[in-house]
């Protein structure tokens, strides 16, 4: 076998205590997930029952063009359905039914809801139901909250995959499962290596399509993508499937663990392993070092946004030379991220959830070379002469597996580079 790293870090992060804040938060809503589902599911099409204030957020988010036919819309509600003056049911069918009969190709309608739907506690579970067995076979209809009274920008996804879990086919094959929503060119780029691998049949969730959704039993292994996928998981192990614990797929490390561990499940030997990943490894290695000169070094703040921090630390300070001074993450899952966290070497805060004053101050006194938050922070911080990455960036750019390692890097680099360019271009 090739010569590998160690695996583990002399100490790391599993059993350093968090930090645990509540307070004033600065994160997107959940209903931001639909943004990268609806491009994913071919055949489904997303109601969110909310306000015009959601409606802007989509389609300001996805730069829809007005003309344009997306897979997702707003079902308004007025002040007479805030109010209770309207039966919000009868109106959520009929538009349910216009929107079949304009669009004969959805065959999954899922009902999202929000904050307003939610304060009115307008029940879209019971309407799933009910709408399913009026529009069924053709279409099913699911239902899962975005709202952002509680929920972060990413648990949208998770909520969106959990919800269907439920409804997958039972099977009592043996087949692997990949869980998490990924671009259709970094999906298939990890299928060719599974296949490369001789692991067969692989199936994934959220499938492109209806008619390929994959089955679950008690056979069923699966391999998360995503780390903020907790309560998809949590359904899946309900379903009797076993989740395969792993680093997640960032970079030339976390890659090959998380292939190693797959490979290991289904008994691949070490040369085929070898033979397989050698030359992606290294082309990742490769594109790795034309961004690690700028980062090599640097120090890095994690404000909490999508919940890719630990992962995203433990590729930066082990394979980029960083050093991370705060891990911040809206929610620290363990059991999912604890193989990170083995890898993540010790020396950061880590933090859970946000008061974002109080982390704003701890920011400001380590004035980090790179500091990682959302859109609401970005500007005041760079005002402050302080260099941001914009978090929400880190999930809509494909980032997972060997070719997209160096693109992942070049993310952190690339506004480094822009500081270091604007200081000569002042000097001079």
């Amino acid at each position: 076998m090739t010569e590998q790293r160690a695996l583990t870090p002399a100490k790391g992060c599993r059993d350093t205590p968090v930090l645990k804040e509540r307070g004033q938060r600065e994160v997107f809503c959940g209903l931001t997930g639909i943004i990268w589902l609806h491009r994913k599911m071919q055949d489904a099409f997303f109601l969110v029952v909310g306000s015009r204030t959601c409606a802007h957020l989509l389609q300001s988010a996805a730069g829809v063009m007005i003309f344009a036919e997306p897979r997702f819309g707003t079902a308004i509600l007025e002040e007479k359905d805030l109010a209770g003056m309207a039966d919000a049911h009868e109106e959520l069918d009929r538009e349910v039914a216009r929107l079949l009969s304009r669009r004969p190709d959805i065959r999954q309608l899922f009902l999202v809801g929000s904050c307003p739907s939610e304060v009115i506690k307008l029940d879209l579970a019971r309407a799933a139901e009910r709408l399913t067995q009026i529009h069924a076979p053709h279409v099913r209809v699911l239902n899962y909250s975005g709202s952002g009274i509680e929920t972060t920008f990413t648990e949208g996804e998770d909520a969106c995959l959990a919800a269907m879990v439920p409804a997958l086919p039972e099977t009592e094959a043996r087949e692997l499962m990949l869980v998490g929503a990924l671009p259709d060119v970094v999906e298939d780029q990890a299928l060719s290596l599974l296949a490369d691998l001789g692991i067969a049949p692989v199936t994934v969730l959220p499938a492109r399509r209806a008619d390929g959704a994959p089955g679950v039993g008690a056979n069923i292994v699966y391999a998360l993508t995503q780390p903020f996928l907790g309560e998809t998981a949590a359904a899946l192990d309900r379903r009797g499937a076993r989740r395969i614990e792993a680093p997640f797929p960032f970079g030339e490390e976390g890659t090959t663990l998380w292939l190693r561990a797959v490979a290991q499940e289904f008994g691949v030997d070490a040369e085929t392993f070898d033979r397989v990943t050698q030359a992606p490894r290294a082309r990742a290695r490769k594109a790795v070092a034309a961004a690690t000169e700028t980062l090599n070094g640097k120090s890095i703040f994690f404000f909490p946004d999508s919940q890719l921090e630990i992962p995203l630390a433990r590729f930066l300070t082990r394979e980029c030379g960083m050093e991370a001074i705060e891990v911040g993450s809206p929610f620290i899952h363990k059991h999912l991220t604890g193989p990170d966290l083995d890898l993540l070497p010790e020396g950061p805060v880590l933090s859970e959830g946000q008061d974002v004053d109080l982390q704003l101050d701890r920011a400001r006194a380590a004035r980090p070379d790179l500091i990682v938050c959302g859109l609401g922070l970005a500007n005041p911080l760079e005002a402050e002469g302080l260099t941001t990455k914009w978090a929400i960036e880190l999930v809509f750019t494909p980032v997972h597996f060997y070719e997209q390692a160096g693109d992942l890097a070049a993310l952190f680099a690339r506004p480094l580079r822009r500081k270091s360019a604007l200081k000569l271009e002042a000097a001079e």
